[in-house]
């Protein structure tokens, strides 16, 4: 029982140092002593209590003499079990590929930036800019939230950067007008004509088309809302349903009278199409805005294969639209690159950044502006033609 420094007892576990601060501290479960001071006993008692309770039933680590390795296992298997799959399934795989063979086994408290540099040094050569800002992300997340959780006592990413840049706006890959003219012409006798097309008319991700289902679509008013997402998992081998990307991705959209056309043929042509016995199933997945479960019934999907009669997979899009472009003769892009295009034609059609950031769900403004509102020389050509012919009819140039 210790006391403090006029004799009084403080309570098990805790003690008054010379320096008037309250020592609290007790042996978790491994067997290892976790000291931490406070400054008043009320902290220090608040402390102990929890720490002794979240020790027993494995709530949280609480020491730092934990590896990095310990660490991670424990910060993906309890405090980001609610991040998308797909960012999960990043930093699984940063962790393996990067990180873990260099500081895996330190203890975490030892981890200094000179060993977080030495990762993203290490990847210059092999990896994209884009792969290493990732890591980058990663490494500081995991790392903030040791910190938070006062496992660590100071970042060992502060003052950290990585050098290698990522892919510029420039290199986002997109239809010019003309190739778009193309891609539809030849597309015209795909099977997965309408799909391709929905995109260019509406700015679709792959998963938002994948899941769309019929009750999202209000006639009456002509919009569609993305709720949902669908995508399937190769390593698993299973369909898994989803919410949207973000919150922001929650988002009801304004049908063009082509957009609106294209569903009410898909509606008219559904009864016809084959569907296979697995479109019985019905997938659960968490409304992200809610918390509450939400269901998709497959056999309530707008687009499937029509060879299979099950839904659509990712990578099967994509493969289809290799033999498209080149067959039309233009250079492949995947599928992302028609929802690229929407947003580059929503652009040049003179639309406004927040209200494209709004259609295609982004989360930033920022990533609206860095990733689309780039201009084509073509859209160049086409501003200056304008400026010049308004300058002409205000008077306030010569005309010779």
């Amino acid at each position: 029982m210790g006391k403090n420094l006029k004799g009084k007892e403080c309570g098990a576990g805790i003690c008054q140092r010379k320096d008037g601060l309250y020592s609290a501290r007790f042996v978790n479960l491994r067997g290892k002593r976790v000291v931490k001071c406070f400054s008043s006993l009320p902290e220090a008692r608040n402390w102990l209590a929890d720490a002794k309770y979240e020790d027993k039933h494995g709530l949280t680590p609480t020491s730092s003499n934990m590896t990095v390795d310990e660490w991670y296992s424990f910060w993906m298997d309890n405090l980001i079990s609610d991040l998308a799959p797909n960012t999960r399934r990043n930093y699984r795989e940063r962790y393996a590929r990067n990180v873990q063979p260099y500081i895996g086994q330190i203890c975490i408290s030892d981890v200094k930036p000179m060993h977080c540099k030495t990762i993203l040094n290490r990847m210059n050569e092999d990896y994209a800019g884009s792969t290493i800002r990732q890591t980058y992300i990663f490494m500081g997340t995991m790392f903030r939230s040791a910190v938070m959780n006062d496992i660590i006592q100071k970042h060992p990413m502060d003052g950290v950067r990585f050098t290698k840049p990522v892919r510029a706006v420039n290199d986002i890959n997109y239809l010019t007008v003309e190739e778009q003219r193309k891609f539809l012409k030849t597309a015209k006798r795909s099977h997965n004509y309408a799909q391709y097309a929905l995109i260019l008319e509406t700015g679709l991700r792959t998963s938002e088309l994948i899941g769309l289902t019929w009750d999202t679509i209000d006639w009456k008013n002509k919009t569609l809302t993305v709720n949902k997402t669908l995508e399937y998992r190769h390593s698993e081998k299973y369909w898994r349903a989803g919410p949207p990307k973000t919150p922001q991705s929650y988002r009801t959209i304004p049908l063009t009278n082509r957009a609106y056309s294209i569903l009410e043929s898909a509606r008219a042509n559904a009864k016809n199409r084959k569907e296979a016995e697995m479109l019985s199933q019905t997938l659960e997945y968490i409304d992200r805005r809610t918390g509450v479960k939400s269901t998709l019934v497959l056999r309530d999907l707008v687009f499937i294969n029509w060879r299979t009669g099950e839904p659509s997979k990712n990578s099967s899009y994509d493969t289809h639209l290799y033999k498209l472009y080149d067959e039309a003769g233009i250079k492949r892009f995947c599928m992302h690159a028609l929802r690229h295009t929407y947003a580059t034609r929503a652009i040049e059609s003179g639309m406004q950044p927040k209200v494209l950031q709004k259609l295609l769900g982004h989360a930033s403004i920022k990533t609206t502006m860095d990733r689309y509102v780039h201009v084509t020389d073509e859209s160049m050509t086409k501003a200056i033609l304008q400026f010049e012919t308004q300058q002409i009819e205000n008077g306030t140039v010569m005309v010779h």
